[in-house]
């Protein structure tokens, strides 16, 4: 690759985030420049909070305002109502409006975290593309820029050919989508002066047509990036356990799992995420990369630390970082795991073990939990449950005045009764 002279391009490089580019050269000359470059990512509104998933795009614009650019957070609070089809082969639900606003409110919260907002040069600034698109007059909006979108050439990009070629319905309201996020991109050039879209590779199709929407409306140079599809060594999605998603949002996941979901990276997987999830000098990561045996269990725990540093502060990964170490290396309840509160009417008359387990989210259901119980992963105060009925009773709380259950080596719940 030709030598690059910004360094925000020179960091989403070294850092392994790129997968495409639209000029590389001539964006490389802009970012390099004595004005800062203004870029943009979308977020559609469909859950309460991003999950680890987003992270890629989040630190992207993390880096991009280190490097003294100015990052924009669109909120999809419009095209959510459509549904973007990329890399999906069914139809995403439709939220009503009441939903969106509700999904939107918990997700800008993630991006107080990562970036500094503001009304400086470089200070990032969070828009909502229904502020544009709900207005759009449909007859005026088909002429002035649906002509110049080829169905031909929509029905070759990725995300329209995943559905036919699987045979699933792609309804014309999706179908839609692609022109809206290329508006978007025209919009944000028109009141901001944004030059760069960014996004996941799945994103490439919506990413090139913003650019020459651009290009054929009003001669603006613009560009696109976007990052590779990231899986996990084993193949796994990024931001996915079986336990479900791995948010990002406070109220939706506690610090102690979050930081347990990076301590628990595949060894394969420590440098590449240490690189993209962290801001750790790159000799450093080069170092802990190169660990092997138990010391890599040591790269994994800077990691956790890193990554839930971001997300949760200092505070909360140094208690998470201790509230492993007693539970794992002292095999103690520490007080910092997940604590569920039960009854103490219920467990004087005692609760069945796999009843328990379901409650403390340790299995989805009774029948989950059974088997857990039956193949040997359950235990009580860190020893084994020999049957999955036996009943858990008050007597079974600890000094702490706590009952701890155990999924395997690293899922631990505190019950207390009240």
């Amino acid at each position: 690759m030709t030598d690059l002279r910004s360094d925000f391009l020179r960091t989403i490089v070294e850092r392994q985030y790129m997968h495409q580019c639209t000029d590389l050269e001539a964006l490389d000359a802009r970012a390099a420049g004595d004005e800062p470059i203004v870029a943009y990512i979308g977020f559609d509104c469909t859950a309460p909070s991003l999950h680890a998933g987003s992270l890629v795009q989040i630190m992207m614009l993390h880096h991009l305002q280190q490097t003294g650019h100015k990052p924009v957070v669109l909120m999809g609070g419009g095209t959510t109502k459509v549904g973007d089809p990329s890399g999906k082969d069914t139809q995403r639900q439709l939220l009503d409006d009441a939903a969106i606003n509700k999904n939107m409110d918990g997700i800008k919260e993630v991006f107080k975290k990562f970036l500094k907002f503001g009304d400086g040069p470089t200070d990032a600034i969070m828009v909502n593309n229904d502020d544009w698109l709900k207005d759009i007059q449909y007859i005026d909006f088909l002429r002035d820029y649906g002509r110049h979108f080829s169905v031909n050439r929509m029905l070759g990009f990725d995300s329209v050919k995943l559905r036919l070629d699987r045979e699933q319905p792609l309804t014309f309201l999706e179908f839609n989508y692609m022109i809206l996020q290329a508006y978007d991109f025209l919009e944000l050039g028109r009141r901001h002066d944004c030059c760069l879209q960014m996004g996941g590779s799945d994103q490439w199709g919506n990413i090139v047509n913003g650019v020459e929407l651009g290009r054929r409306v009003e001669q603006r140079s613009l560009f696109g990036l976007t990052t590779p599809l990231l899986t996990t060594s084993s193949g796994a999605k990024m931001g996915k356990t079986a336990d479900g998603a791995v948010w990002l949002n406070d109220d939706m996941l506690s610090a102690w799992d979050y930081w347990q979901y990076w301590r628990n990276t595949e060894d394969a997987d420590v440098g590449r995420f240490l690189r993209l999830f962290s801001t750790l000098p790159m000799d450093e990561i080069a170092r802990l990369e190169a660990l092997e045996g138990a010391e890599l269990n040591d790269a994994k725990k800077i990691l956790a630390n890193a990554a839930t540093t971001m997300c949760h502060g200092a505070d909360a990964a140094k208690a998470a970082e201790e509230t492993a170490r007693k539970t794992f290396e002292q095999g103690g309840a520490a007080e910092g795991l997940p604590t569920i509160e039960v009854a103490s009417a219920d467990l004087g008359e005692g609760i069945a073990a796999f009843e328990l387990f379901r409650r403390a989210n340790l299995a989805q259901t009774g029948g989950e939990a059974r088997r857990l119980i039956k193949g040997g992963g359950g235990r009580l105060n860190d020893v084994q449950i020999k049957q999955e009925t036996d009943l858990i009773t008050l007597a079974d709380c600890n000094a702490d005045g706590a009952i701890k259950l155990s999924a395997g080596k690293k899922r631990h719940v505190l019950v207390k009764p009240v």
